[in-house]
């Protein structure tokens, strides 16, 4: 009997199926842990690719160093970017089926990426979102569990009125307490602070909207997806939580009160109303009276508390929102003025394939040609004034 040696079978790696972006929301304090979450939950492998715009010094050698342990790419910007912008530059990068745009202030649980891929190649569907918490504890507080989004036609009399409808299901609920209320269902609004995307439905789509600066970008992406015939799912098996932690350093005071600033927020809100062919009704108008209010809440009545006490001083108050009004439009009309910078893409020499973390590897650095690009980065100021 004579024996035959058979060489052992090729072992080749899995190759990723998704790239996930990260992108900044409005701060960068929450950088750390947000990817350190990632890549700590994350069971299958993925690609990444970090879009960095405009984060102070200890940030951006953070992610450099990381970018060079890991294996991803670094996209850098010295200037801030609108979450759009930020998404489409790491969108030109991308060669994988499926896409996750993910906010830099994402905290993801164990196995969050699985149950959306699942249900998007179960589904066929365009895009998939997790469960999405807010604050501290992680995972608890529902913030966002899918919604609806459509723009329908109200007939009062002889007057027509084009008018957009958003629901957003089960905000503030423990997701503890209505674990039974929580399965996949079918959606007509995600949030792309944190969703899974199939790549070709921009095939159809275009580039996300750079136009919306600081508001409704989500609800445009979906009516886009929808007027594609794209379908839409939230996917509670995937649990994430957005963590709004404050930050009092100026690298994130200054990227905050741009990102909502109400130059920003005014000319998305009219973009979005004429690019949808919306009349002015009391959605916008509501939009209108809040403006500022994020920042005030978040920064000025803290504030004001501490130099009031416990008494309410009403004239203090309205020259401190003056003042503050004063000078968020400054910085919105001194960001406007900037003159376009390159991106420099920092890539490790022999880039990774999963999301293991492997030894440090030189970065090898380049700059994007935004036209070579299906993707371009437009300029940050859109719209007149």
């Amino acid at each position: 009997m004579t024996a035959t040696l058979l060489s052992p079978p090729t072992v080749t790696a899995l190759q990723p199926s998704v790239t996930i972006v990260v992108a900044p929301r409005e701060r960068f304090g929450y950088t750390q842990k947000s990817l350190e979450s990632i890549y700590q939950h994350t069971k299958i492998p993925f690609e990444l690719i970090y879009v960095d715009a405009g984060s102070p010094k200890h940030i951006q050698k953070y992610l450099a160093r990381e970018a060079a342990k890991r294996g991803f790419t670094l996209l850098r910007s010295d200037q801030f970017l609108s979450p759009n912008q930020a998404r489409n530059l790491g969108l030109s990068q991308i060669t994988t089926d499926y896409v996750v745009f993910i906010d830099n202030d994402i905290h993801v649980s164990s196995g969050w990426l699985e149950p959306l891929l699942r249900c998007a190649k179960e589904t066929n569907a365009a895009a998939v979102c997790p469960l999405t918490c807010i604050g501290k504890p992680l995972h608890d507080r529902i913030h966002f569990a899918g919604g609806e989004a459509r723009i329908f036609m109200d007939v009062q009399g002889e007057q027509i009125w084009r008018r957009l409808y958003e629901k957003r299901f089960l905000v503030s609920r423990s997701a503890a307490a209505i674990k039974h209320q929580l399965y996949r269902r079918a959606c007509e609004l995600v949030e792309l602070r944190c969703t899974l995307v199939r790549r070709d439905i921009f095939e159809q789509l275009g580039c996300l909207d750079e136009k919306l600066l600081g508001t409704q970008e989500d609800i445009d992406f979906c009516l886009s997806v929808s007027r594609a015939h794209g379908q839409m799912f939230c996917e509670p098996a995937s649990v994430v939580t957005h963590v709004p932690e404050i930050s009092y350093r100026w690298s994130d005071l200054g990227y905050f009160m741009l990102r909502w600033s109400d130059m920003w927020e005014v000319e998305s809100l009219m973009y979005f109303q004429q690019k949808w062919a919306l009349d002015m009704d009391e959605y916008f108008l509501q939009r209108y009276r809040q403006l500022g209010q994020r920042r005030h809440q978040t920064f000025l009545y803290p504030l004001l508390h501490r130099l009031q006490g416990n008494r309410k001083v009403s004239w203090l108050e309205n020259i401190v929102i003056k003042l503050e009004q004063w000078l968020n439009q400054i910085l919105a009309d001194r960001h406007a003025k900037l003159r376009h910078t390159p991106i420099k893409k920092l890539t490790p020499t022999s880039p990774s394939p999963n999301h293991k973390t492997v030894p440090h590897k030189k970065l090898h650095r380049s700059v994007i040609d935004s036209h070579s690009h299906p993707t371009q980065l437009s300029q940050p100021h859109l719209m007149p004034h």
